[in-house]
């Protein structure tokens, strides 16, 4: 009853319900397939075509890749670490590799004997130190510059510095002991 229905107001809107005449879709077909012949080119036309294009997509490729080479050197490199994040950022980096250079003439002054195994450690934990540095320079660059890493950063610095000091006193403390025991084997 409801498709009765349904076709009824199909009538009184006027629509067509009839079905196309025999070997309609035969001939929408043929049409297709004239129209689909006609839009696309022989093959030698396109071949014609594929060599250029190719040839220039392979030389911008090559020029691409040679201004990477050039433009990637470290006079066109960008500043990395605490400097990519401001000027003030940048004095800050500066004055903490200042002084850790400064820190480390010092101790391989004073290096001796007695004084060398301490600072051998001291180098491996700034080498992990400069290690843990380096993979907060990576998260800087993946976080936006994000406050946590750059306060991370400046921390790094900051233990490395306190590392120094540290073996500088314990340097300073075994020269103490050794003038001390000098001392006492001329009294």
């Amino acid at each position: 009853m409801k498709n009765d229905e349904y076709f009824e107001d199909l009538k009184k809107l006027n629509f067509d319900i009839a079905e196309p005449n025999s070997g309609h879709e035969d001939r929408f077909l043929e049409k297709l397939d004239r129209r689909h012949q006609n839009k696309h080119p022989k093959k030698g036309k396109l071949r014609k075509l594929w060599i250029p294009l190719s040839s220039i997509a392979a030389a911008l490729i090559i020029v691409f890749f040679a201004f990477g080479k050039v433009f990637n050197t470290p006079a066109f490199a960008k500043e990395t670490g605490l400097a990519a994040v401001s000027p003030q950022m940048k004095e800050t980096q500066d004055f903490y590799s200042t002084l850790i250079e400064r820190e480390l003439k010092s101790i391989e002054g004073e290096r001796s004997p007695q004084t060398n195994k301490i600072i051998n450690d001291a180098l491996v934990q700034l080498e992990t130190l400069e290690k843990e540095y380096n993979k907060l320079k990576k998260d800087l660059l993946e976080s936006g510059q994000d406050k946590r890493v750059i306060y991370a950063m400046i921390n790094n610095f900051q233990k490395r510095i306190d590392l120094l000091n540290q073996v500088l006193d314990q340097i300073e403390t075994i020269k103490q002991l050794n003038t001390q025991k000098n001392e006492t084997n001329i009294i």
